[in-house]
């Protein structure tokens, strides 16, 4: 049974966005479960221990369709801000970062792990991720990484029917999975964010390419929009 009222074509909208976006990969459908139950039967549990923006990769990249629960879940911000595990003391307290020689005081970098967005610590069972197209589960959030280009025309679809702003918030650290999985997912709002030294690292954010977190539920009307603006007069 969906969880979703709205019958969205995942299938049409991932080829509608590879299309207008000229996308490398496939947009990856991120879903969040509160148990077990939830996850869809015949699913895969991830074997192996990775990171979140890795398994963002493994969809996007090789077409994998699979969950992880918390104990798949290597790297610890990630899993703090997904809702799977609690914030450890040295993430907390600042010291993590701060070790790492990215803010220039302790207070600094307190002041910014205070604002990271996080689902309550306890509250997801598993992350799902799957290619779009070829989703088992409604996702709760669709990621994509892409070019600047592209996110021009994603930022212009967004405000084709009601024009305002675009509004980014990110921090340059943790950006695929507080910036634009975790703040989607919390606050229903398309977000943009530059990708971190770690999703850079180790999931294959290439240099020219950013990440945009989308609620599934504005997912039809940005497609819908998607030929327009990349159609229109003066369109690059």
């Amino acid at each position: 049974m969906s969880d979703i009222r709205t019958k969205i074509d995942y299938a049409a909208a991932a080829e509608a966005l590879k299309k207008y976006l000229n996308l490398s990969g496939s947009p990856v459908a991120v879903g969040f479960v509160q148990s077990k139950e939830q996850v869809p039967v015949g699913m895969e549990a991830l074997p192996e221990s990775t990171r979140h923006c890795q398994m963002v990769s493994m969809a996007r990249a090789d077409g994998r369709a699979f969950y992880a629960t918390a104990e798949k879940h290597a790297c610890q911000g990630g899993a703090w801000a997904l809702g799977l595990k609690a914030i450890t003391p040295s993430l907390k307290s600042g010291e993590f970062y701060f070790k790492l020689g990215k803010f220039d005081t302790w207070a600094a970098c307190k002041r910014t792990i205070d604002r990271i967005p996080h689902v309550e610590s306890g509250q997801t069972y598993a992350t799902m991720y799957a290619p779009l197209e070829k989703t088992p589960f409604t996702p709760t959030v669709v990621l994509i990484v892409a070019e600047p280009r592209a996110m021009l025309k994603l930022a212009q679809s967004v405000l084709y029917k009601l024009g305002g702003r675009v509004d980014a918030n990110f921090a340059g650290i943790q950006s695929v999975c507080a910036d634009t999985t975790a703040q989607t997912y919390l606050n229903g709002k398309v977000n943009f964010s530059l990708g971190c030294d770690g999703s850079r690292k180790f999931s294959g954010i290439a240099d020219g390419e950013m990440v945009m977190g989308i609620p599934v539920e504005v997912l039809p009307e940005i497609v819908a929009a998607l030929p327009v603006v990349t159609g229109a007069p003066g369109s690059i």
